[in-house]
């Protein structure tokens, strides 16, 4: 049976990584002041990446980037080096996010514009144990289904906004989160409409969330997060 799987360019480059055996894209495996460290890489994982993707080694269940064990399941099953899948995530760290594709058995389909990934989410030697340690786990048990759901969040605002990857964005210390990639909540104080809009449409680095979440759900965390910011 075929399923339809996205993966974003991390897994598309992966062939020319492999030809060009470890030695394309921004510099390679960096060569460090010290072996890379895929234990702080597993931890940096979580906390900077866990929320958008989805690795089940790292026990995370991000939805709004790529699955990553299935955008490396057929080339860990072909055989590939673990080096050159990790020059490629070193290079899609370092460089950010651009096209997705729909990835079916094997077969890549065409690409589209996904949702924007920053540059430099981690950097220097915190991105290559971060790339050590996705390419030493991604897709070694195959497939996983594909997509998610935020359907067993319910409407409890917290509950979305921690559990749909705000907290790995945003600060907010009514729900303990303490992310800089998008802006500091309880120093915008966003009035509820202003969420609302935001949440539905996204803009910037930020997704939309209108499908992924119910119109319900984007008014709950909507409520939440005007009526906790700054407090």
């Amino acid at each position: 049976m075929n399923r339809p799987y996205r993966v974003g360019t991390l897994g598309a480059g992966l062939v020319a990584a492999a030809l060009l055996a470890a030695g394309c894209g921004t510099g390679g495996v960096a060569s460090a002041g010290r072996q890379a460290d895929t234990q702080s890489g597993q931890q940096l994982f979580t906390q900077s990446c866990g929320s958008c993707h989805s690795l089940q080694a790292a026990g995370t269940s991000g939805t709004i980037g790529p699955d990553l064990d299935n955008a490396f399941a057929a080339a860990v099953a072909q055989g590939y080096p673990q080096s050159s899948i990790e020059n490629v995530v070193l290079d899609q760290i370092r460089l950010g996010s651009g096209e997705i594709a729909t990835y079916t058995n094997g077969k890549l389909g065409n690409f589209k514009q996904q949702t924007t990934m920053p540059a430099n989410i981690v950097k220097g030697q915190d991105a290559i144990d971060v790339a050590a340690y996705v390419a030493s786990v991604a897709g070694v048990g195959g497939f996983t289904t594909s997509g998610g759901s935020f359907a067993s969040l319910g409407t409890n605002g917290e509950a979305i906004f921690k559990g749909s990857g705000c907290s790995g964005c945003h600060t907010l210390a009514a729900a303990g989160a303490t992310g800089t990639v998008g802006p500091n909540l309880d120093q915008l104080r966003p009035p509820m409409a202003i969420v609302v809009k935001q949440v539905t449409d996204g803009g910037g680095v930020m997704p939309a969330f209108k499908g992924k979440l119910t119109t319900a759900q984007i008014n709950a965390v909507a409520q939440y997060v005007a009526s906790s910011a700054g407090k």
